[in-house]
């Protein structure tokens, strides 16, 4: 009878950490999905702010039409990328866009005092700064999916239960460069 009870009593434990673990798995592939959407809410913010940034700097410089051109194919590509490394390859060739168009304000004093173009600038760097803590949640919490994915004992009800590593959201290579306009050619 003695024997039985311990058997009995293993077999509830294991029962119970089974679904401790299956339970925690759950909660962290569901975080990571919270953080992703997270991403989404800034990055379409910053999609919106960026037609309206474009029509402001157009009015003070419109012989910069490829500038302009670049930075709404770079905002296209950005929206239609999927997964988070397509995301954040397209992320950040618009970046480097966005950097182009804050370039030419230097060149146009009359566009850098512009009550319009300062409040817009001022929201997009808000929205950059949101977007990089965006990024930092999601990332922390796809490196404890991730943890909790590859070791034991937990990634034996992972593999049972089919839960796959999620991506990193990273900077892509050419983020930190600073981007090259050359104002002395002709339009």
């Amino acid at each position: 009878m003695e024997a039985l009870t311990i058997f009995l009593i293993l077999i509830a434990v294991l029962v119970l950490w089974f679904i401790l673990i299956y339970n925690s798995l759950v909660s962290l592939r569901n975080r990571v999905k919270e953080a992703w959407s997270d991403i989404e809410v800034q990055l379409k913010r910053r999609y919106d702010l960026i037609p309206n940034l474009v029509e402001t700097v157009k009015g003070y410089a419109s012989h910069e039409k490829e500038t302009f051109e670049k930075v709404i194919q770079a905002r296209n590509m950005a929206m239609n990328a999927q997964g988070a490394k397509e995301k954040g390859e397209a992320e950040n060739a618009l970046n480097q866009t966005l950097k182009s168009v804050f370039a030419l304000s230097e060149s146009y004093p009359e566009l850098k005092a512009s009550q319009n173009f300062l409040e817009l600038q001022r929201e997009l760097t808000d929205t950059e700064n949101k977007i990089q803590a965006a990024r930092r949640f999601y990332n922390s919490n796809v490196l404890a999916l991730n943890t909790k994915i590859e070791t034991l004992p937990s990634n034996v009800v992972a593999n049972m239960f089919n839960f796959k590593p999620a991506e990193f959201f990273q900077a892509g290579e050419g983020e930190q460069a600073v981007p090259k306009i050359d104002f002395n050619k002709q339009a």
